[in-house]
């Protein structure tokens, strides 16, 4: 059928004045969408220079409003052991930062034990942060083991940059660590204690027979309860700087120790008021127990429980930890925390 040309000019225009539709926003492309400063990128890998000259590695991933560090434990462990939050993390839109301390594999390591104390690593992080741009309208800090015992005294210092902070499998104080690591290990059998006993009365601690009942008799119960370690996992405690690591903390789990020995924030937890999540696990090497009322002694404090974990409960509690930590931070990102 034929138009008239006043018909067919009118329905020109209205197509032509029409608004355009709204363009969505492809999230995932905005995601990915970030550079790290230099003209070579290197998928986010980034070295930062510390004051005192040395450089530690970083890794960025993504680009959101929602930002967290990890802090590996260890002492003197390494970052791979957390690359688990790359399955979890991306999904989540949680922009984060996987970091090697110095004196782990990935970073310097400098033979200076005047570096090892706990204040100069809190300096540390703080010089992170500053070069990666955090702050406290953005920055969450996350923290496992030794990195969470950083985290709190990181918090107790410079809670003023923070957003967030989560201390996961990690007691505020040394000596009830030590206590509840001696109970774990009397649920040992008798047999089993005799042999650890024979070669720490030699300070064998470096005999691969050692280790291998520690790895069987206890890790496995209480670091990492995944039948076959993820490899991450595995490559990381094999990059472990053992020098680091027993000047800070001891030369066997089972004979705490080290400078660390005495270390107490317990009486200071009320100090900390940004939004914080506590993670204990049922298994764990810490006691949950403590995790939980550590929750309640700062001042907007958040539990979450793994039933099934172990002191990497991100690994074998891998559901209910990252929904946990996940929900809380975007709870405190919408301000729906406490």
């Amino acid at each position: 059928m034929a138009m008239r040309r006043d018909s067919i000019a009118l329905l020109l225009c209205s197509f032509s004045c029409a608004t355009p539709p709204e363009t969505k926003t492809d999230t995932a492309t905005s995601y990915v969408d970030f550079r790290t400063p230099g003209d070579v990128q290197a998928g986010g890998v980034r070295m930062i220079e510390l004051e005192e000259g040395y450089r530690v590695w970083t890794k960025r991933f993504g680009n959101a409003p929602m930002k967290v560090l990890l802090l590996h434990g260890g002492p003197a462990a390494t970052h791979e052991y957390m690359e688990c939050f790359e399955s979890f993390f991306p999904k989540a839109g949680i922009e984060f930062y996987e970091y090697d301390q110095l004196g782990s594999y990935y970073s310097d390591q400098p033979e200076d034990q005047s570096l090892w104390t706990t204040e100069r690593f809190v300096e540390e992080v703080e010089q992170v942060r500053k070069a990666l741009g955090l702050d406290r309208s953005n920055f969450y800090l996350l923290g496992n083991s030794w990195g969470g015992l950083l985290a709190m005294e990181y918090a107790l210092k410079y809670q003023d940059n923070l957003k967030g902070l989560i201390v996961a499998n990690m007691t505020a104080d040394f000596g009830k660590y030590a206590a509840y690591n001696k109970k774990l290990r009397s649920e040992l059998s008798p047999e089993v204690l005799a042999k650890l006993e024979e070669y720490e009365s030699k300070g064998a601690y470096a005999d691969p027979a050692y280790q291998e009942i520690v790895v069987r008799e206890y890790y496995n119960r209480h670091i990492c309860r995944v039948p076959e370690w993820p490899e991450p996992v595995a490559r990381s405690f094999k990059h472990i700087n053992q020098d680091v690591y027993v000047y800070m903390q001891g030369p066997s789990e089972f004979v705490p120790g080290g400078i660390l020995e005495g270390w107490s924030v317990w009486d200071r937890l009320g100090e900390i008021r940004v939004p914080t999540l506590m993670v204990g696990a049922a298994h764990d090497t810490m006691n949950p127990a403590e995790m939980e009322e550590m929750s309640r002694l700062v001042q907007k404090g958040r539990y979450l429980f793994c039933p099934n974990g172990s002191h990497l409960a991100m690994w074998d509690d891998q559901e209910v930890f990252m929904s946990g930590v996940i929900g809380f931070i975007k709870d405190v990102h919408e301000e729906k925390f406490p």
